[in-house]
């Protein structure tokens, strides 16, 4: 019979300087606390940007413990991957799905973005990390380890991995850091990779800053669980922008910012939201705000109805200061889902790509405090490039022939701000 205040505990630490703990009591209540010295030093590394110095209210947020039941506070829910890997990781370790806490203990060393959380020994936890339960006690981990045998069907995965030579391993243990983000096919959608490595492809030659990315044989990827995959033959493989060879290099995405769960990823945000905190919290304000409307337009052209809050992230390159991560998941998702015409979030006011024009985009950068002019450029730009690039560079990438045509004629559907063609 396990005792209630009885609890484990995880050791936070970014770039070698402790942050804090989270202690995982045994009746599901996860408390999450900052350590004195991450608390009172002007100069910490950036945790979240809810923790910078310089955010409204940040030294009070950090001054006491944040307490959530069952899941994890959502700066830390969100570094857990959602679904069916989800799903994979719970089976492997024999864990409930919802049981956040061990599943961060097992993910710690290979987390999103630079934070660590490592377990701890009992007479090594500060007194203090107790101190929301009378009579609170750490006690010992259980040793944990992933059974790989577990298989799942119809679904997309998606696994960081190792780059060795021309091929790329899923470690087998923790200590090695996965470099690159390899999507399998899925076996409800058919040619994802290919969608998606032509979305990107043509986000790049309209100006959005994207990774290095290839489509990988799946003859290629060693060492993945026994998923079941339909009958293609490559994988889409995105480099990752939060690691450097052996560095880890910090980042969240706008769940996290805005304290929202990954379940609220389409309903507790807007697009608005987002270029107000890039343009005010970011070291490149302005620039982040701008490459970030290139973005929204590359959404509507591209049909992509999925840019929710977790599609799109900050990056701490000096440890401190955010800017505007590069792009990733852009996918042609109209093709999937008959008769999709929605943006993922509110763009002034409006969620549809068919109605969207400039007038849309002049009200999102009004209450946005962008100042027009310093906008639009950008977009007439996206648009002279996209319109001028994109017909000639489709018919040579790899995307199915079926979808290119949805994706055409979606250009010719669009408001007459945006056509294409």
């Amino acid at each position: 019979m396990t005792n209630s205040n009885e609890a484990n505990v995880l050791r936070l630490s970014l770039h070698g300087q402790l942050v804090g703990y989270v202690a995982g009591f045994h009746n599901g209540r996860n408390v999450l606390s900052f350590a004195d010295s991450f608390r009172h030093n002007p100069k910490r590394p950036t945790f979240s940007l809810i923790t910078h110095p310089n955010f409204q209210g940040a030294d009070k947020l950090i001054s006491k413990p944040l307490a959530r039941n069952q899941r994890l506070h959502p700066t830390l829910s969100n570094l857990l991957p959602e679904g069916a890997l989800r799903e994979l990781i719970a089976h492997s370790l024999k864990v409930h799905g919802e049981n956040e806490f061990q599943i961060l203990s097992y993910l710690g060393r290979d987390l999103p973005g630079a934070l660590i959380a490592e377990p701890m020994e009992p007479d090594d936890v500060p007194v203090s990390v107790l101190d929301t339960y009378a009579n609170a006690k750490a006690v010992k981990f259980e040793h944990i380890t992933a059974d790989n045998r577990f298989s799942l069907a119809g679904v997309q995965m998606k696994f960081s991995m190792k780059a060795q030579a021309d091929r790329y391993t899923l470690p087998i243990n923790n200590n090695a850091l996965g470099d690159w983000i390899i999507k399998t096919p899925s076996t409800i959608h058919k040619d994802v990779p290919l969608n998606e490595y032509t979305a990107m492809t043509l986000a790049a030659l309209a100006g959005v800053d994207i990774p290095e990315m290839k489509l990988v044989e799946l003859s290629k990827l060693d060492n993945l669980p026994p998923i079941n995959l339909p009958n293609e033959t490559h994988a889409f493989a995105i480099k990752r922008f939060d690691r450097d060879q052996e560095i880890r290099i910090h980042s969240e995405d706008f769940a996290q910012v805005l304290v929202k769960y990954p379940h609220e990823k389409y309903s507790a945000g807007n697009y608005e939201q987002i270029a107000k905190i890039l343009s005010l919290y970011t070291g490149k304000g302005l620039a982040n705000a701008q490459q970030f409307a290139r973005r929204l337009l590359i959404n509507i052209l591209l049909a992509n109805g999925d840019a929710h809050l977790k599609n799109w992230s900050l990056i701490y390159p000096d440890q401190v200061t955010a800017e505007l991560s590069p792009a990733y998941d852009i996918v042609t998702t109209n093709v999937y889902i008959e008769g999709e015409r929605q943006f993922a979030l509110n763009l002034g006011k409006n969620k549809n790509w068919y109605e969207a024009s400039y007038a849309h985009f002049e009200a999102w950068a009004e209450r946005a405090g962008l100042p027009w002019r310093r906008v639009k450029p950008h977009l007439d730009d996206t648009l002279s490039k996209a319109r001028s690039l994109w017909p000639e560079a489709l018919k040579t990438l790899p995307m199915n022939d079926e979808h290119k045509e949805t994706l055409i004629k979606h250009w010719g559907s669009l408001h007459k701000d945006f056509r294409i063609g």
